[in-house]
């Protein structure tokens, strides 16, 4: 029996919904943080960011802004700006993952390619998903360039966060927890759902905050995943089993070197390529990388790793959606065809 058949989905939860958290969300950890010793040795091997030599690859990452596709209620659109930034179409509705517009994030080096989507080019944006709390994740100055009713979907514990910053539909959820929108076809649904990670913002808010991926279900079954930040692990599976059906994983690729600081936070290509099959996704759709350099590998290491390992399962190429900044594709019409659009 699986565990779709033995956890049947969550009944949605009202949006809005005033709620109280646990102090701290450790617990739910899947490896222990670095502590001081992991940090001295990061700054003795200086692996800290790509060397001179690997910079060169900079000017050759792939740019390529295009328009939005016009996408109807029946079609699923993907959109990178950049990061783990998206522009979704999905059930008619134009979503948001993690938006990060701002050319630098605290305490890291400015981005290397630019927003692949102008901020005005944007339609109306009906939801913004966050996955966590990271400031590369979490931007403030780009959500204060969106209308305070944009609803804003959150980890347990940031509500308070956004509510501060004068947002007035905001609503934040536990593990395996939704909410719908309603959309021109119908509700279209968003479960939040686990990662191998963590939160931090400040010096004292260590976990304060959860951390998670989400699913996006359109009306007629249309199914995105966004994984946020997160290493590899079991969650992938269970999700897969919860989930059946997954039509696009946007999954990570990049920051992952020196391996035994990152494994257990951020997956490498090759995770990233066993997690797509976990899931039992269709289409891989990479993201976090190109865009801002957190660690130590190559710029362009992440694409052609991804690539190899994709080529050895053997899996059809159109299904791997390795795009450009600003590049989109879409599953078109109600036979999910794929239609790649640059």
């Amino acid at each position: 029996m699986t565990e779709q058949t033995e956890r049947p989905l969550a009944e949605p939860r009202p949006l809005g919904e005033i709620r109280s958290w646990p102090r701290s969300f450790a617990d739910r950890l899947t490896a222990p943080l670095p502590g001081v010793r992991a940090m001295a040795r990061l700054a003795r091997e200086g692996r800290l960011r790509p060397s001179a030599e690997a910079l060169r690859e900079v000017p050759l990452l792939p740019v390529d802004p295009g328009p939005l596709p016009a996408a109807d209620a029946t079609a699923l659109a993907v959109t990178w700006a950049g990061h783990a930034s998206w522009v979704v179409r999905v059930g008619g509705l134009t979503v948001l993952t993690d938006p990060v517009w701002s050319r630098r994030i605290l305490g890291t080096p400015p981005r290397v390619t630019p927003v692949g989507v102008p901020w005005e080019a944007l339609p109306r944006i009906d939801a913004v998903v966050i996955s966590h709390n990271h400031y590369d994740h979490l931007d403030a100055r780009t959500l204060k360039r969106l209308p305070r009713d944009t609803h804003l979907l959150l980890p347990a514990g940031l509500a308070g966060w956004a509510r501060r910053r004068r947002f007035t539909r905001v609503t934040e959820l536990d593990w395996w927890e939704a909410v719908e929108l309603p959309g021109p076809a119908g509700p279209v649904r968003f479960d939040f759902v686990p990662a191998h990670h963590w939160s931090k913002r400040t010096l004292t808010d260590t976990c304060r905050s959860l951390w998670g991926g989400w699913v996006l279900t359109a009306p007629d079954g249309r199914r995105v995943y966004f994984a946020g930040d997160t290493g590899y692990g079991y969650w992938f599976a269970r999700i897969g089993e919860r989930y059946p059906d997954i039509d696009v994983a946007l999954l990570p690729i990049g920051a992952y070197d020196p391996r035994w600081m990152l494994g257990p936070v951020h997956t490498d290509p090759e995770e990233a390529v066993r997690a797509c099959a976990d899931l039992g996704a269709r289409v891989l759709a990479p993201m976090h990388w190109a865009t801002f350099l957190l660690s130590a590998e190559p710029p362009l290491e992440p694409l052609r790793r991804v690539r190899a390992a994709w080529e050895e399962t053997g899996r059809a190429r159109e299904d791997l959606w390795d795009l450009p900044v600003g590049a989109s594709r879409m599953l078109a019409g109600w036979d999910r065809s794929v239609t790649g659009l640059t």
